[in-house]
């Protein structure tokens, strides 16, 4: 096992590590909107916060050595259904076909009040 790490991503909320490399797959932890550079949520609603989640695992696969383009399967985590569209409306522009598998599932609450949170299995 290796442990990846990228400065471009937020750190830890706990005792994880933000991606894992084995047998030749990045196991990536959930991701939310946390901007590295302030330490705060991307200013906005699901949109924004979709966006800054995703640029996050792509700063964590670049660590890892790979891409969104090898990414396999994504687990999509949102406060509320309802943000389903507007979340899709961004995810789309980050993959590209043929679209990893995913699951999206709406939770009781995220860490810090996150209305989202990604996680993404990539292969290297």
């Amino acid at each position: 096992m290796e442990v990846v790490h990228s400065d471009k991503a937020p750190k830890a909320l706990g005792p994880y590590s933000q991606a894992i490399v084995a047998n030749g797959f990045v196991f990536a932890s959930g991701q939310v909107p946390i901007d590295p550079a302030t330490g705060e949520f991307a200013e906005g609603g699901i949109a924004e916060q979709t966006r800054q989640s995703l640029t996050n695992v792509t700063h964590v696969l670049a660590a890892a050595g790979t891409d969104l383009s090898h990414v396999v399967k994504t687990t999509v985590y949102l406060s509320d259904m309802a943000n389903f569209a507007a979340m899709n409306e961004v995810y789309a522009t980050f993959f590209k076909e043929p679209y990893p598998a995913r699951s999206a599932v709406a939770v009781k609450t995220l860490p810090k009040g996150a209305l989202v949170e990604i996680e993404v299995l990539a292969a290297l």
